[in-house]
């Protein structure tokens, strides 16, 4: 079976979920005290938040939804329980996502963009690993999740089109995250290629969701010191 789509493609959807869990898990490594948000790093933090396209109603519904995602997983999550636990009824849940995927999908996006934080460790292999570390830890987590959305692409056209959406917000904080080398005399800028780049959420995303493999913090370093960096700096 073929999409069209090859595995570290910019339109590729295991790209777009790699993206996605480029970004979340942040605030958990700034609560947890492994990130120190000095000024500037928190300035650049607030900066990042995206203002959300969803009401503070359909937001509490969103929160309440990635939370019994946590709890049950894809199979287990009904939109019943999620009406019943925001003290809605279906028909609101359904008006603004009309399939349970457009739901879950929604509900990741909104939690990334409300947390988001990049790494920013003043250098370009701590900031790489801290990204492969990122999408390690949130696919672990949510990786039948992953595969149930993706399963669902092809079905309802409105993923697509999210995911698009999301991706161009993506794009801009790897691109930052490249700049900042450029800037630190790191790379070159002529060095910045998004093939290059695509292979860091791709493959990490692709071992633990479609392989069922997950990658380890071994792998993380193995691919960022033996294949991005060496492709980055030659």
């Amino acid at each position: 079976m073929s999409s069209g789509y090859g595995l570290t493609s910019a339109r590729s959807p295991v790209w777009a979920i790699g993206l996605i869990a480029v970004g979340f898990g942040g605030a958990a490594r700034d609560i947890a005290g492994s990130t120190v948000l000095t000024p500037v790093r928190l300035a650049a933090r607030v900066s990042a938040v995206q203002p959300s396209q969803w009401s503070d109603r359909e937001r509490e519904l969103l929160a309440v939804t990635l939370r019994l995602l946590r709890q049950h997983g894809y199979d287990g999550l009904t939109v019943d329980e999620v009406a019943a636990e925001a003290r809605a009824s279906k028909a609101t849940v359904y008006r603004s996502w009309p399939t349970k995927a457009e739901l879950v999908l929604a509900a990741f996006i909104e939690g990334i963009q409300q947390d988001e934080v990049a790494p920013d460790t003043g250098t370009l292999r701590g900031d790489l690993v801290g990204l492969g570390d990122m999408i390690c830890d949130h696919v672990r987590e949510h990786a039948p999740a992953m595969r149930a959305v993706l399963g669902e692409l092809s079905r309802i056209p409105a993923l697509h089109v999210e995911l698009q959406r999301f991706l161009a917000g993506r794009r801009t904080m790897i691109q930052h995250t490249l700049q900042r080398a450029v800037h630190r005399g790191e790379i070159a800028e002529s060095a910045i290629n998004p093939e290059l780049w695509d292979v860091l959420p791709g493959y990490l995303v692709f071992r633990s969701v479609i392989q069922d493999r997950p990658a380890t913090r071994k792998t993380v370093r193995s691919l960022v010191d033996d294949v991005i960096l060496p492709g980055l700096r030659g």
